[in-house]
């Protein structure tokens, strides 16, 4: 079973976070910012990822170090779950409509991490939460896991329509890339992903 355990605790959050790769979507998030809440809700369903997150963070200073820190988390989990890959799908990708929002998102798992963000929003904020952080979630995740995740909007007017298709999308498209092909081989031609 990949599942796996992370903790991390810095003078600006206290986070334990608990992943299993082959779950069925269960999930138990709290991390004091609820629009967060809600997106890792829909990634966790939406990738049939078992997750649960705790958080203590600075919120009082304002939400970036929880959502950050979350993100250094998640990704960190993806990448001690998957090991050396062996075995794995290693793309995945999917087109997302979110009502008027369409959302493109395709991963690598390539041991490289980068992002490629294309979601402009058309507001600074979704009730309290900052929607610059959502892009900067997607960063801290990208460089944990070592993974290469385009993610790119390709319709949408609604900020809250667009970050949840950029979390349910790449949830979709991990969800793929994470499939396990009844083989141990490590799906590159170097031999190796990490």
């Amino acid at each position: 079973m990949r599942q796996v355990e992370i903790t991390r605790q810095t003078g600006e959050t206290d986070i334990t976070l608990t992943l299993n790769l082959d779950g069925t979507g269960q999930h138990d998030i709290q991390t004091g910012v609820g629009f967060f809440d809600h997106m890792l809700t829909g990634f966790a369903r939406h990738g049939s990822f078992d997750l649960t997150v705790r958080c203590q963070g600075d919120t009082w200073v304002d939400d970036h170090h929880t959502v950050e820190d979350v993100g250094i988390c998640l990704g960190q989990a993806f990448a001690k779950a998957l090991g050396e890959m062996r075995g794995v799908e290693r793309f995945g990708h999917i087109l997302l409509p979110m009502d008027e929002a369409l959302v493109l998102a395709a991963v690598d798992l390539s041991g490289r991490g980068m992002l490629c963000w294309d979601v402009p929003m058309p507001t600074a904020k979704v009730g309290t939460f900052d929607t610059e952080l959502a892009k900067e979630f997607w960063l801290a995740f990208t460089r944990q896991a070592a993974c290469t995740l385009h993610l790119r909007k390709l319709a949408g007017e609604n900020s809250h329509h667009l970050i949840e298709g950029v979390f349910k999308a790449a949830a979709r498209s991990l969800k793929q890339a994470v499939a396990l092909t009844g083989g141990s081989e490590i799906p590159s031609t170097k031999g190796r992903l990490v």
